[in-house]
């Protein structure tokens, strides 16, 4: 009985995986915007119906996907963080290893990013019409963020971080943001973290889009320089 549970469990894991991948390959083909599960089911050779039993519709197996990416995101950046670190234990100089955690996740993104463009597109692209994301993608979308507070406490904690400036009209707003989302973390420094989250986005988002198409060619080094001031602009020093 054990065993035939088991083989049920590795079917059902080996179809709802082949359902994925042909979902992403029509992202690829289509957009998010035209995945469509009878499109997914003829390609895979099943009836509608059966593919129903995996995902009853469009909007389950888009958060699905959606939360896919966000994870192998997540993962990217975070074996980058680690490897960071573990290059700044191996002779950095005291006090550099957040701002060279802080850029090696931010490479990492961009990385995984242009070896993943569709699926970034998914995630951080136009909004698929008639879609909502729900509450079940937030962990998943959280874990980049997640990791550059990390760095940012780490570097407090070693009083390695100077508070950038913040205007008085932002004071509430930023205590707010505080309260939500690092309360150990100074209220200025939280408002610099959210605004570099969103740049990071913003400046991976253009390269993999073609905004910066004949604008700037050698964009790796760039995309590092670009980095380094975000990091300076949270306060981490060098």
């Amino acid at each position: 009985m054990n065993t035939a549970k088991g083989a049920r469990a590795r079917a059902r894991t080996e179809i709802t995986a082949a359902i994925k991948d042909a979902a992403r390959r029509q992202l690829a083909a289509e957009g998010a915007a035209k995945l469509s599960l009878r499109a997914v089911a003829r390609e895979l050779g099943m009836v509608s119906s059966a593919l129903y039993r995996y995902f009853p519709s469009r909007d389950d197996l888009l958060t699905a996907l959606i939360i896919d990416a966000y994870d192998s995101l997540g993962e990217a950046a975070e074996a980058a963080k680690a490897a960071g670190a573990a290059e700044a234990a191996h002779g950095a100089v005291a006090g550099a290893e957040p701002l060279e955690r802080w850029t090696a996740v931010c490479e990492a993104v961009r990385g995984w990013a242009l070896a993943h463009p569709h699926e970034y597109a998914l995630i951080y692209g136009s909004p698929v019409p008639g879609y909502t994301a729900p509450e079940t993608t937030v962990p998943s979308a959280a874990r980049v963020g997640l990791l550059l507070i990390g760095i940012t406490r780490d570097a407090h904690e070693r009083e390695a971080l100077t508070a950038p400036p913040l205007p008085a009209d932002l004071c509430e707003e930023a205590e707010r943001m505080r309260a939500d989302l690092a309360p150990d973390l100074p209220p200025e420094v939280v408002a610099a973290l959210v605004a570099a989250w969103a740049q990071l986005f913003g400046l991976v988002g253009f390269e993999v889009f073609g905004q910066f198409h004949r604008v700037v060619e050698d964009r790796a080094p760039f995309f590092r320089h670009a980095a380094v001031r975000l990091a300076h602009g949270v306060g981490l020093r060098s």
